[in-house]
């Protein structure tokens, strides 16, 4: 079967042609087994549908609004034709094609002495046919792919103007917040990112009042924000409220410090907000964006984070989402040269840290310095406090030394 003509965003839907072929093998007469299905990041989706009478297979290429079906089945209680009828309706093709070919001519076949009726009947008074989901999401580029099974399931959908905004629900690493088919948090390991974005920087500074955070939809950034007493205003600037609406709906542990009184959120153009704001006023500056496509490619610009010093108070620091140095080790290279010609070259730190569903497992955070504060530094006894008084699974004292302790292939990328 081979289906053009369809529309690009549901050729794309894992959850949406799955259950499609789930349906039309149902509708057919099949008796489903189990499904297996695979999303490609950024597009097409492959997949099967074991059935006891064989199999459904598919394939979809979003960027030409086409799909590829085989069908194979034995016996006579299945019919192929209704599955074609309903996947075509699904997927609305505007063109199709199917060719029937049967297989294993019976006439040509001997059949053996043996019989096998005994061993079905005993097999099916243990083993009851069970349907099982096998649905998989999975976020890679040119050379590398993280992948994680989830439910099957879409708990949240939404194309915004700017990005496609979903939530999954992971076996592994429970619910995940997705955009354009990229992984942006789980549940499981969204502390590791949150946390050190948030807590060296502030512990280092020592008396951060005044934080400007431009994105972190999600909320986790604002959640350990909060954690410091310090803090007396937070503004907040995202650009995309449907990140917001999906955290608030189904990611509670990220959202819930979106009602605090100290913060101030305001749905807009973060890069504009940098620029309209006043010289010197913010103690800390964090940008806590996406990768650098879509709304968030502005927010790698040289213009942009010369705003985001003139902002700063003399004692500021500027925090980066910085990349990661084994997947975008272009722009996390890039990065670094950009805040060096900014701030100068030793003002400038990064620090590493692991997270799991972030494609490589190493991540950085890139901090600029506007005055004397060195981000390496805390003091250890308010640090200490500052962990027995909140709950921590990533950060911790020990921890904020070694993670500016770089790898050599990371100095080299530097030029450190």
């Amino acid at each position: 079967m081979e289906f053009n003509g369809c529309k690009p965003e549901i050729m794309n839907d894992v959850s949406f042609i799955e259950k499609s072929m789930v349906d039309a093998a149902v509708k057919s007469g099949a008796t489903v087994i189990n499904s297996t299905f695979h999303h490609f990041s950024p597009y097409g989706v492959s997949g099967v549908v074991v059935i006891q009478e064989s199999h459904l297979a598919i394939h979809t290429w979003p960027e030409y609004g086409y799909a590829a079906v085989d069908l194979f089945t034995c016996g006579d209680t299945v019919n192929p034709w209704v599955s074609f009828d309903e996947l075509k309706t699904r997927f609305g093709a505007k063109n199709y094609s199917a060719l029937e070919l049967k297989r294993g001519s019976v006439n040509l076949l001997e059949r053996l002495d043996f019989d096998l009726r005994g061993n079905r009947e005993q097999i099916s008074d243990v083993v009851k046919p069970q349907y099982k989901r096998n649905v998989w999401f999975t976020d890679k580029d040119e050379n590398q792919a993280l992948s994680l099974r989830h439910s099957g399931d879409v708990l949240y959908e939404k194309q915004s103007p700017y990005q496609k905004v979903k939530v999954i629900n992971t076996y592994g690493y429970g619910k995940a917040l997705t955009i354009d088919n990229m992984f942006m948090c789980t549940e499981k390991d969204e502390y590791h990112y949150h946390e050190m974005i948030t807590h060296p920087a502030v512990l280092a500074h020592g008396a951060v009042k005044k934080v400007l955070v431009i994105g972190g939809g999600d909320g986790g950034t604002i959640r350990e924000l909060f954690k410091h007493r310090s803090i007396e205003h937070v503004d907040m600037v995202e650009i995309d409220d449907a990140v917001i609406e999906a955290s608030k709906l189904h990611l509670p542990t990220l959202s819930a410090a979106f009602s605090h009184p100290k913060l101030n959120l305001v749905i807009g153009d973060g890069i504009k907000f940098a620029a309209d704001a006043s010289e010197a006023s913010y103690d800390l500056v964090i940008v806590d964006g996406s990768d650098p496509v879509g709304p968030s490619e502005g927010l790698f610009s040289n213009e942009f984070y010369k705003n985001c010093k003139r902002i700063l108070n003399d004692n500021g620091l500027l925090v980066v989402q910085g990349e990661s140095p084994k997947f975008n080790t272009e722009t996390f290279a890039e990065l670094n040269v950009c805040l060096k010609e900014i701030y100068g070259k030793t003002k400038v730190n990064t620090l590493l840290f692991n997270i799991p569903t972030y494609p490589s497992g190493v991540w950085s955070i890139q901090i600029g310095s506007k005055g004397n504060v060195n981000p390496k530094v805390i003091d250890i006894a308010n640090a200490d406090t500052f962990i027995s008084n909140n709950i921590m699974h990533y950060y911790n004292p020990e921890l904020h030394a070694a993670a500016f302790v770089l790898p050599t292939y990371v100095k080299r990328l530097l030029n450190e």
